[in-house]
């Protein structure tokens, strides 16, 4: 595949990817900062083409939150609850399996559930949600909690985190959602998410859940006050877990929403960094196999358009989004199978419908 580069500066960095070297901060800076922005996702479509050709994955997948009350006080969440305050809740096992009952159809795969922080009910409940699901679905694969939900039921229960993962596995739990690392530097986490879990004890939590047998999944959320460099920190960070683990599946960059979705262009990142960064993501991401385009933050269109750029998944159906719908999403709280089919389609990659693990279910 031959690659145009209209930034001479970038030949080092293409050499390097070519050759399957490993990119440093500094090549990561600099890709940052080219202009060359079509160079950068010619090198990352390379990458990818390298690891995936044209496939391009999506699960049939069900967002659930089962509760929204929450100790935490994030800068950027609008979906948290104080206890008592007005559209506070918290989901018992007959709502739970109302929610679920009302939205299912058999092609599901996975619910992905994250929630609150929620001080009110004991570690139990977390479990009995697991459970639950479990026992009355039990082909969905459950994809519960992230790492700093996992250190808050170590502190809520008394238990180490590895005490925690033993206990949710036993009742079911076959995987980490990625979320709760935001930026995986204190600088940041100190100004916009401090009473979570800390940079080392979110790396810590998904350690012990890939040294206890399971494959999780890495986030970054980016677009507020983290600087260029603290992005590739957190990638850094994440690259030298996966040396030493080979536990992360996928790796998806989020896109910062804004607090309301009257918010301006000013108030959003850019088509330009979300392309960007996910190209960045696929060159310095070298041991992960997946980058995941997350349709519900940077929409359908440039999804299509993040596939030349490095991107190998498109995420799924999620039936109802809450979380980034909360704050200022502007997407559709779902999708549909044939809409994702179509979705890949039409940017001509091949369609793969896979389960949690990247098994394929169909090739469409």
């Amino acid at each position: 595949m031959s690659i145009l580069l209209n930034d001479s500066k970038l030949e080092g960095i293409k050499e390097k990817v070519v050759h399957g070297e490993r990119l440093t901060m500094e090549d990561g800076l600099y890709l940052f900062d080219t202009p060359d922005l079509l160079g950068v996702a010619q090198l990352a479509n390379q990458v990818n083409q390298k690891k995936n050709g044209d496939n391009v994955y999506f699960i049939q997948n069900m967002y659930i939150n089962p509760t929204n009350v929450c100790e935490a006080s994030c800068s950027f969440c609008g979906f948290k609850r104080k206890p008592g305050q007005e559209g506070a809740y918290t989901m018992d096992s007959e709502a739970l399996l109302n929610y679920v009952g009302e939205r299912w159809n058999d092609n599901i795969r996975e619910f992905h559930i994250v929630g609150g922080h929620n001080v009110e009910v004991g570690f139990e409940y977390y479990l009995d949600t697991i459970r639950t699901l479990k026992k009355h679905y039990p082909t969905a694969t459950v994809k519960a909690y992230t790492g700093a939900e996992i250190e808050f039921f170590s502190r809520i229960s008394g238990l180490s985190m590895k005490g925690v993962l033993e206990e949710l596995i036993k009742a079911g739990l076959d995987t980490l959602p990625g979320g709760g690392a935001e930026i995986l530097t204190e600088n940041y986490r100190a100004k916009m998410s401090p009473d979570k879990a800390s940079t080392d004890q979110w790396l810590e939590a998904h350690e012990i859940a890939h040294d206890l047998g399971l494959r999780t999944h890495a986030t970054m959320l980016y677009g507020s006050i983290e600087s260029k460099e603290e992005r590739l920190i957190h990638m850094d960070r994440l690259r030298q877990l996966q040396d030493r683990t080979n536990g992360f599946m996928v790796f998806i960059p989020l896109a910062m929403q804004p607090r309301s979705v009257k918010a301006s262009l000013k108030r959003r990142t850019s088509a330009f960094d979300d392309m960007r960064t996910l190209a960045i993501s696929r060159l310095m991401l070298d041991n992960f196999d997946h980058i995941k385009a997350y349709w519900i933050n940077i929409g359908v269109q440039l999804t299509q358009m993040a596939l030349t750029f490095g991107s190998s998944d498109i995420h799924g159906t999620l039936i109802e989004e809450r979380i980034s719908h909360s704050v200022g999403a502007l997407t559709s709280s779902g999708i549909t199978r044939d809409e994702l089919i179509h979705l890949i389609k039409s940017a001509n990659k091949t369609p793969i419908e896979r389960d949690t693990f990247y098994n394929v279910i169909k090739t469409y």
